[in-house]
């Protein structure tokens, strides 16, 4: 079929996992024969082709489309506001529609192409699917964090600055989320009444090792740590664990990725400096194969946790926080174990077992490269087409006026 999607954030631009993400999705469907192009925001209005993948870019609908450079506060205000309803992103998405001429309207995340999109797409009468990939529609930040705390719910002040957002999500046909727990966060709260929704998780393209793990003898348990270097990710839970069982010679640390603020700087401080290894950025085919074991101690509630997949994916277990999505993809004492989140001393602990029984690696190993085929293209585009057949059959797209509740 043909597809238009419309990501918040593509490559490029790299800013977490999202632009990855997308990037993995325009790659899958295109390798399951649809016809696909990407709609992106940038400074500049282009048509390219980035690895494969068509790619229109267009100049940025909102006041800016960089919302991690700094801006004064006015401007923040009035960019939110707009992502409610933005008749700009209103007007230039249905031009694209109606240029494309696409069977369905695919937006990953929503930020920038705005949630206008839905709106075009229901007034040509073309089907709509959603991929979540954070709590944007609930949290102006994203991230369901105040004060370095998850919150159960959105505040007034989330819900008042997303009206629109969930207004609007009632032209959504179709919602896919990479773990049961974002998809319920959104519905459970009245988002997306007239949707299906399935759970599709993310893509690996390749599994990255041939075979398990051999156990590690004769020198110390090798315990590694990527990502942005952020309170929400957890690292100083790491150091606090790191801390425990230093000394015996038998683990060292292996800490990639970086941050930008005295967080970061201070993190150096807190891990055993006779173990801990700073690799700094580091390309993740060139990490994991340096780690016998990945530890992900996020507090914030992760709403999948692709590093983990990842992980899975060079035969590396997963020893990670009982956080958000993150307990749906490790399974206890086959590919990993879950630990209570901010618990350093549970933490640690796990990471003891392993120390005194090396066995217990090889045999995770093998249960993460197993696990790791379940997320390979093949069966993920499967998925997606199937979900996408039920969503463009003529009955499933109502006029705008008279959507009723097709949620199963």
């Amino acid at each position: 079929m043909r597809i238009l999607m419309a990501a918040a954030a593509f490559p490029p631009f790299m800013d977490g996992g999202g632009p990855v993400s997308a990037m993995l999705v325009a790659r899958l469907l295109l390798g399951a024969g649809h016809d696909l192009l990407v709609i992106n925001v940038a400074d500049e209005a282009k048509d390219e082709v980035l690895d494969g993948v068509p790619v229109r870019r267009l100049e940025t609908l909102n006041l800016y489309w960089n919302y991690r450079v700094p801006r004064p506060a006015w401007k923040k205000a009035a960019w939110h506001a707009l992502e409610n309803f933005n008749p700009r992103a209103f007007l230039a998405m249905r031009r694209e529609i109606v240029r494309f001429k696409p069977d369905l309207v695919l937006t990953d995340s929503i930020e920038n192409v705005n949630v206008a999109t839905w709106g075009a797409a229901r007034a040509a009468g073309v089907p709509v699917c959603h991929i979540l990939r954070s709590t944007f529609l609930l949290c102006w930040k994203g991230s369901m964090m105040r004060g370095g705390e998850n919150c159960a719910g959105a505040c007034g002040s989330c819900k008042a600055t997303s009206i629109g957002k969930k207004a609007m999500s009632r032209l959504v046909d179709g919602v896919v989320g990479e773990t049961d727990f974002i998809i319920a966060r959104h519905t459970d709260a009245g988002y997306f009444p007239n949707a299906e929704t399935r759970r599709i998780p993310g893509v690996v393209p390749r599994l990255m090792a041939d075979a398990p793990r051999p156990a590690p003898e004769g020198r110390p348990l090798r315990i590694g740590f990527i990502g942005v270097h952020t309170p929400m990710k957890g690292p100083h839970i790491l150091a606090e664990a790191a801390r425990m069982i230093a000394g015996s010679g038998r683990a060292e640390f292996l800490i990639a990725g970086s941050g930008q603020d005295a967080y970061a700087e201070a993190l150096h401080s807190q891990f055993p400096e006779a173990d801990t290894r700073f690799l700094g950025w580091s390309d993740p085919d060139a990490f994991f194969p340096q780690i016998d074991v990945l530890v992900v101690p996020s507090l914030f509630q992760e709403p999948f946790g692709r590093v983990i997949v990842e992980a899975f994916a060079h035969a590396v277990p997963v020893i990670g926080a009982r956080s958000g999505g993150i307990a749906e993809t490790i399974e206890d004492g086959f590919n990993g174990y879950a630990v209570a989140p901010g618990d350093a001393g549970a933490l640690a602990a796990t990471l003891g077992r392993l120390i005194d029984s090396p066995e217990m690696v090889a045999s995770l190993s093998a249960g993460a490269l197993s696990s790791a085929r379940r997320y390979l293209p093949p069966i993920l585009s499967a998925a997606y087409t199937e979900f996408f057949d039920r969503l463009v059959q003529p009955s499933r797209v109502a006029p705008a006026v008279a959507a009723g509740n097709i949620r199963r």
